[in-house]
């Protein structure tokens, strides 16, 4: 298995992660049978609780372009010590966002979420 794709592996283990601890902070806040109904009126999250669902959704979108930058690369037998890095760079990055985050740091959140956005451009340099 390309390093690449189980850097991917790990980035999807960290989605799960965050689903969870989203969930378990929702449960907390509302309660398991509103969250188990249709969520139709349900109040906003708030808290740290908020911060993980916010987390675990912009983890979501990140990890659509992530893992079509690395199925690219290495369909198309680029990957190399770059796309590696990038792969790295991006999951690190990811996990610091998350913490920070749900701790509640907002400047750090923004600069480590640049910094996976780094790691996916260079794997994008890589591919063009």
């Amino acid at each position: 298995m390309k390093p690449e794709l189980m850097w991917l592996l790990w980035a999807v283990a960290l989605t799960v992660v965050q689903m969870l601890i989203a969930v378990t902070g929702a449960t907390l806040q509302v309660g398991l049978p509103r969250l188990a109904g249709n969520r139709e009126g349900m109040p906003p999250l708030t808290g740290w609780a908020g911060r993980a669902e916010r987390a675990h959704f912009n983890m979501l979108e990140s990890l659509v372009l992530f893992a079509a930058l690395v199925a690219v690369a290495v369909l198309s037998n680029k990957t190399n010590s770059a796309t590696l890095m990038g792969a790295q760079i991006f999951v690190w990055a990811r996990l610091a966002y998350a913490l920070i985050y749900l701790v509640g740091i907002p400047w750090l959140r923004t600069l480590v979420w640049f910094a996976s956005i780094i790691g996916l451009v260079i794997i994008f340099l890589q591919l063009v």
